[in-house]
């Protein structure tokens, strides 16, 4: 039962959506509209990718996308939870950011095909946090250049929330890295260690060194 979770997660989250959908048509909602599609959209995305690439993400993986698509845009946006809760960019950045320091460690530890021993555990955690940091930054530009070119406001409060946004993304991707070494360690931070076990028994043919380790 376990397994179907995470689909279920997200058929209710899509379905939600689209019940968003169909009645802001009815009510002329135009802009709840837009965004619900947009939503619905980038929640269909991440499966097909990764399945273009030949790879099968754990329904926990898959959950955890969605989930942060659905926060970030609808809840964000159409619920205003951004001006609602001051929180709320704090702790997608953080998520976020730790997120992609984890998956940054699946990608680069598939380079290695799943190879204990190819590199020392602490340069691949402090690799992968480096990759979501890099994210992150290119994120805090992409701000910088709406705001400049279109007149936006994604920066808020300019400078300080740029620097706020950057140190929260440190902690997480410090934290993404961590669960990282962590695994090598044969230990787990949470349930990212859960994850990243799931993610390579289902991937094991990109983990060819790792599977043959342990049979």
């Amino acid at each position: 039962m376990t397994r179907f979770k995470g689909p279920i997660l997200v058929l209710v989250i899509q379905g939600f959506l689209v019940v968003e959908i169909v009645t802001g048509l009815v009510t002329g909602q135009w802009m709840p509209v837009f965004v619900a599609v947009s939503t619905l959209g980038l929640t269909l995305l991440p499966d097909r990718f990764a399945r273009f690439f030949g790879i099968t993400l754990p329904g926990s993986i898959l959950s955890a996308i969605v989930i942060f698509i659905f926060a970030t845009l609808f809840l964000g946006e159409v619920a205003d939870f951004y001006e609602r809760f001051w929180w709320w960019d704090l702790v997608l950045h953080f998520f976020s950011a730790l997120s992609i320091a984890a998956m940054a460690f699946l990608a680069i530890f598939m380079l290695f095909e799943g190879d204990r021993y190819a590199a020392p555990p602490w340069a691949l955690a402090v690799l992968s946090a480096a990759v979501a940091l890099a994210i992150g930054a290119l994120w805090e530009i992409f701000e910088y250049g709406m705001d400049q070119l279109f007149g936006m406001n994604m920066q808020k409060s300019g400078l300080t929330d740029t620097m706020t946004d950057l140190m929260i993304d440190t902690l997480g991707a410090a934290l993404g890295g961590l669960s990282g070494y962590l695994f090598l360690k044969g230990r787990q931070l949470g349930g990212l260690g859960a994850a990243m076990t799931e993610f390579m028994e289902l991937n094991r043919r990109l983990y060819r060194k790792l599977r043959d380790k342990n049979g």
